[in-house]
């Protein structure tokens, strides 16, 4: 079990709660649809990759290794970059200012990192050998 992975999604689940009932209940009606679709996305992925890096949380103690390590890492990295330039990206265009070019930037290096650490977590259960005998029996 990776204590610090479980720790992170358990916090971004909370956050991704509290960013989806402030967008039902105090900012829906301020935003303009692309700010407000631009916020759905980051809320919609936060959550999917939440469920994401408790899977490599709670993976790491059959198969712990570098490419567990790498997709919870990654999982995280995609988090931040990816939901996090979508909620500022949202806020700006709320507030009318254009978006920095370098922030838009931010996005598909975060998307990249969810596509990557998905790919590393398949590597883990399939390279990786596992921690306890028998626990990892199956193979692909």
């Amino acid at each position: 079990m990776n204590r610090r992975f479980l720790f992170f999604a358990a916090v971004c689940g909370a956050l991704a709660v509290v960013a989806g009932a402030m967008l039902t209940h105090q900012l829906r009606d301020r935003m303009p649809a692309r700010a407000l679709d631009a916020y759905e996305v980051a809320v919609r992925y936060q959550f999917y990759h939440v469920f994401a890096l408790l899977a490599a949380g709670v993976l790491a103690g059959f198969y712990p290794g570098r490419w567990n390590r790498w997709s919870g890492n990654c999982f995280i990295f995609g988090i931040i970059l990816f939901c996090g330039s979508l909620y500022v990206i949202a806020a700006i265009m709320t507030n009318g200012a254009d978006i920095p070019r370098a922030l838009g930037l931010l996005t598909p290096l975060g998307g990249a990192g969810f596509i990557l650490g998905w790919i590393f977590l398949a590597l883990s259960v399939r390279n990786e050998k596992s921690a306890k005998p028998g626990s990892g029996s199956g193979s692909i």
